[in-house]
């Protein structure tokens, strides 16, 4: 493996960068997207609990215990709980979007390099075909088949570990798009969910009082008299 590193040019070298790149931001959007991950129906369960029993302090206790995007969403919303139905909807919504750039973080980064390193390796690969001719171009056009063939070998390492590194890496990418589209998808549910929950809560509160009102203000039964 070090001979043919050795063998690949400068170029090769790039590739390896680009390889630890790649894995690196693998390795760090995995350990993300695990902590951000959450039970939504549990969670929204224990909101809901919580917001029917006036406990709206105790609510935002728990998504702030509670890490990710979904948490912080619901938690913008319990904030500003005594706002309208559409202003909680807007909050939500601009939450919402406020975290979206957290979780595609360094995806186009991955991305790249899925792109740009099969590019680098077919350019190494020009680079010592380039200089293979260059090497019988001085030997006034006398070489062997040999050394043809050595050189054309070299040249392609370069391409070869180009692709070697794009496949996985735009399996990485298309994996880890996967994984934040489904918690932008969870962020997108607890959000309108919390909503409801609130303004749910809020309208059974009014009509209770309502009912609470009607039966003060009911005048009594006039009582028969008995001769």
């Amino acid at each position: 493996m070090v001979e043919l590193i050795a063998k690949g040019g400068p170029l090769v070298w790039v590739l390896l960068g680009s390889s630890v790149l790649a894995f690196g931001i693998f390795l760090e959007r995995i350990f993300y997207y695990h902590r951000s991950s959450v039970n939504v129906p549990e969670m929204l369960q224990g909101l809901t609990n919580l917001v029917r029993r006036k406990k709206i302090a105790e609510a935002k206790h728990e998504c702030v215990l509670t890490p990710g995007p979904v948490a912080r969403v619901v938690h913008s919303c319990l904030r500003r709980h005594t706002a309208s139905r559409d202003d909680l909807r807007q909050i939500a919504q601009e939450a919402g979007q406020l975290e979206v750039p957290r979780l595609e973080r360094y995806l186009r980064v991955l991305f790249t390099v899925a792109t740009v390193t099969p590019i680098i390796g077919l350019l190494g690969t020009v680079l010592g075909l380039m200089l293979t001719f260059e090497e019988i171009t001085a030997v006034n056009g006398m070489a062997i088949p040999t050394d043809i063939s050595k050189g054309v070998y070299q040249s392609l390492i370069t391409s070869a570990l180009g692709m070697a590194i794009a496949i996985p890496s735009y399996l990485f990418y298309t994996f880890l798009s996967s994984t934040a589209l489904s918690l932008i998808h969870d962020m997108e549910r607890a959000g309108i969910e919390i909503v409801n929950i609130i303004c749910d809560a809020r309208d059974e509160t009014d009509s209770r009082i309502v009912e609470f009102e009607e039966a003060e203000t009911k005048p009594p039964k006039p009582t028969s008299q008995q001769g």
